[in-house]
């Protein structure tokens, strides 16, 4: 099997199952895990509580980041930098979760006000990755 990580915002999911916007915001645990379990994949799906479903493992909320991330372009950051993680060997369950977090962290950081540019959230997550790769880290 080949890994994969699928990042779609609520919209997108919607789409993707066939559904309506308004039903994966109802329910969105239940529509990651329902497209985790139909393309038998990892699947982040961003928003105020992002999730991260894999068939079988327990799905993970990630609650970091201010709303500001929802500007354009900011979920490519994500997506670019889960790739980079799964470039660098973790499973996509992981890869997911971690990007999800200090993406959310860079977002933070950039401007904890808002507003800010995904190419703020990008310029910020070298320092955030750095912060937290330190022992002491906090």
């Amino acid at each position: 099997d080949v890994p994969v990580l699928l990042t779609p915002h609520a919209g997108e999911l919607a789409a993707m199952l066939e559904v309506e916007r308004e039903d994966v915001e109802a329910d969105p645990l239940g529509h990651a895990t329902r497209a985790a379990d139909r393309w038998s994949a990892t699947v982040l799906l961003k928003g105020e509580r992002t999730l991260v479903a894999t068939p079988g493992r327990a799905t993970r909320v990630n609650l970091s980041g201010t709303p500001w991330l929802g500007t354009a372009g900011s979920g490519d950051v994500l997506a670019g930098f889960a790739g980079s993680l799964l470039a660098a060997g973790l499973d996509p369950h992981d890869a997911g979760s971690v990007a999800a977090f200090l993406h959310g962290r860079a977002g933070q950081r950039a401007n904890p006000g808002g507003p800010f540019t995904a190419s703020d959230v990008a310029a910020t997550l070298p320092r955030v990755v750095a912060d937290f790769l330190r022992v002491d880290a906090r």
